[in-house]
């Protein structure tokens, strides 16, 4: 939390310093129209990039896989899109950076090895991706069985149940 903290309170400094000398160097209001043209671009390639993230998404739910990747760089795109309305410079650059793909995907592949690393510290395994086949299907509250007592994959059961109480 104190890295948060002190993350707001840095950052509007170096945005101040930053518009001070881009101010001074080229006028005050070339520097406010800067900031403005920088925030409608941004807008701009947020709502573009936006929509094509959906897109991919959608065609992925559609063959019935998880849009994991496109999850994550939607919460990129949503950041980068705080970072470009906020005004100056240095959070316009790191704005950007969310939104240009390459850019983006490197952060999203970061991103995922912290949280991997993070996993296999807190829980000391390896994190598990979808079901393994030798321990059978992964069920919310019943752990993994190892060893000798394994369960069979791929079976399912259909049937029809009734409470007892239930007057029916």
């Amino acid at each position: 939390m104190p890295v948060v903290f002190l993350l707001f309170i840095i950052i509007p400094i170096i945005e101040i310093v930053v518009l001070i000398n881009v101010g001074q160097s080229i006028g005050a209001w070339y520097t406010v129209g800067l900031v403005l043209l920088s925030a409608f671009i941004g807008v701009n390639m947020l709502r573009y990039q936006g929509v094509s993230t959906l897109m991919r998404a959608r065609s992925r739910i559609d063959s019935g896989e998880i849009p994991a990747q496109e999850m994550i760089e939607g919460l990129l795109l949503a950041v980068g899109g705080a970072l470009l309305i906020t005004p100056g410079f240095v959070t316009d650059f790191f704005g950007f950076c969310c939104l240009i793909p390459a850019t983006r995907r490197t952060f999203v592949g970061k991103l995922k090895q912290y949280f991997t690393v993070m996993a296999m510290k807190r829980g000391g395994e390896q994190p598990h991706h979808g079901s393994a086949p030798e321990d059978g299907p992964v069920h919310p509250r019943r752990p993994r069985t190892s060893g000798t007592a394994r369960h069979r994959t791929g079976e399912v059961i259909d049937g029809e149940y009734r409470r007892e109480d239930d007057p029916r």
